[in-house]
């Protein structure tokens, strides 16, 4: 593992990371302590342990001098996990405004290049006792394979689990630059293609690193031979950022979604709507009352197109392993005024977008082992990354995880949201989890081109209830947030 390169894909993320285009994934998770409390140094204790058999999370990015190749993963020779596990709180009354605010302003800082690619926080002071741990880590680094998100290790469904010590941990020699361009002109007898790619573009071509980007992300390619590479419609969701962020959570209750869905059941077209389509539904609802409330045109024939990454099987379609995504774009009818039309029209999209590859199901995707759903958004995030804006206008990464409650070092969690970050000359990104009967959505936006964040948050919750109303059913109660 040790000085391994990074993959043209993996490479691509530092290329074409900006002040403004911070590329990291994040995800925020509540927790309620137990009896005996939770402290900072358990934190650290339990990071230690988890990350013990991950070399990536002691590794740092080298460059290869004259840029013969992509840079290689080294042990970091220094490495403090005390600056990468950090501690803050909340000001009064630690509330989800103040926690929002938290998460805005560490979602803006780039990570750190000449360490490891990744940051936890623990966040102490919020309401009723509770605490967050809001993690970072860049998208060079969460492949799903040789690494997976903080995230995925730090929860489990033992509460009583003991934090075991670890050997001694002795980082392996960083290579000198003579070593680095050695094996950088061995690698380019293995791959001449590739080294001359690297000799004659270098760093400056940053399109062309994009292109190579497109050929290896596993089925990008193909979708967007099928969508026929038609540009995204012009949207209010489109402008040049900077680098601040809003970060905004939305907590509702699975039971609503299934409810939406098993009233539909009833009709004629149950085989072909999912809980994923509902989702859509909502979140269409919600960008149509937005764009209203912001005086924006919309007409019957009004579009939001939405890429939408799905988890697929490998090609015997029998195993899944967590790593493989494939894109999907939905034009999202914010023009249609009928809930249960809008729905319908999604799921009908999404029925034509999967023809020709074969979805991961919910439960597959709730049983993969740890907590999968902050590596799945990683990956969900990489393959937006992927994508030229002209393509979409948004990223909606939806990943089903475990019902049943989970823990952190004896702390149980009652909630986790998303932190996806957000494509070029793209204001927003919507990234949702659904846990322990709760669906929780996390909204990052542009500072400036969305300062009306929040009210797109409450068209959230409105539109679900709009659709329950639809369907002749009562909501139920607003799962908690924090």
């Amino acid at each position: 593992m040790t000085n391994r390169r990074l993959s043209a894909l993996d490479a691509s993320f530092l290329y074409t990371e900006e002040s403004t285009l911070p590329m990291h994934v994040g995800s925020v998770m509540i927790f309620e302590p137990p009896k005996e409390g939770f402290t900072y140094d358990q934190l650290v204790a339990l990071i230690s342990e988890r990350i013990a058999d991950l070399p990536r999370y002691r590794q740092r990015i080298r460059y290869v001098p004259g840029r013969l190749a992509d840079p290689v993963w080294v042990d970091d020779q220094t490495f403090d996990l005390s600056y990468h596990v950090r501690r803050s709180a909340l000001p009064a009354p630690g509330g989800d405004a103040q926690l929002e605010e938290f998460v805005a302003r560490i979602t803006s800082r780039a990570l750190d290049r000449d360490r490891p690619l990744w940051e936890v926080y623990l966040v102490e002071g919020l309401q009723r006792g509770r605490f967050a741990i809001v993690t970072k880590a860049h998208q060079s680094m969460v492949d799903g394979i040789n690494a997976v998100d903080i995230a995925h290790l730090l929860v489990d469904a033992d509460a009583a689990e003991q934090i075991r010590a670890n050997s001694p941990w002795r980082p392996q020699g960083e290579p000198s630059d003579l070593r680095l361009v050695v094996d950088a002109v061995a690698d380019a007898v293995r791959s001449p293609g590739h080294a001359v790619e690297h000799l004659r573009h270098g760093l400056r071509d940053v399109s062309e690193a994009g292109q190579r980007v497109l050929s290896l992300a596993g089925g990008l390619a193909a979708t967007l031979a099928r969508v026929g590479a038609r540009p995204a419609p012009t949207s209010p969701l489109n402008a040049t950022i900077g680098r601040a962020r809003r970060w905004v959570l939305v907590s509702t209750d699975l039971a609503d979604y299934r409810t939406v869905r098993s009233r539909l059941a009833r009709g004629r077209y149950v085989e072909d709507v999912t809980i994923h389509d509902v989702v859509l539904a909502t979140i269409t609802g919600a960008l149509r009352t937005w764009m209203q409330m912001r005086g924006e045109p919309v007409t019957a024939t009004t579009t939001v197109r939405a890429m939408v990454p799905i988890s697929v099987y490998d090609e015997s379609g029998e195993h899944f392993s967590g790593a493989r995504m494939t894109a999907a774009f939905v034009d999202l009818p914010v023009g249609e005024p009928n809930p249960s039309m809008r729905l319908h029209q999604i799921a009908f999209a999404m029925r034509q977008q999967m023809e020709t590859d074969r979805a991961v199901d919910a439960a597959s995707l709730a049983s993969l082992g740890g907590f999968a759903p902050p590596t799945l958004h990683s990956l969900g995030a990489r393959a937006g990354g992927a994508m030229t804006r002209r393509l979409s206008n948004l990223v909606i990464t939806n990943v089903p995880g475990p019902q049943q409650a989970l823990y952190a070092g004896g702390a149980k969690m009652l909630a986790t949201y998303p932190v996806m970050p957000l494509g070029r000359g793209q204001a927003l990104a919507i990234g949702l989890t659904s846990y322990d009967g709760g669906v929780y959505f996390g909204l990052n936006g542009d500072r400036d081109a969305m300062a009306d964040l929040d009210g797109l948050a409450h068209a959230l919750e409105e539109s679900l209830s709009e659709l329950l109303q639809s369907h002749r059913s009562s909501g139920g109660r607003k799962k908690g947030s924090s």
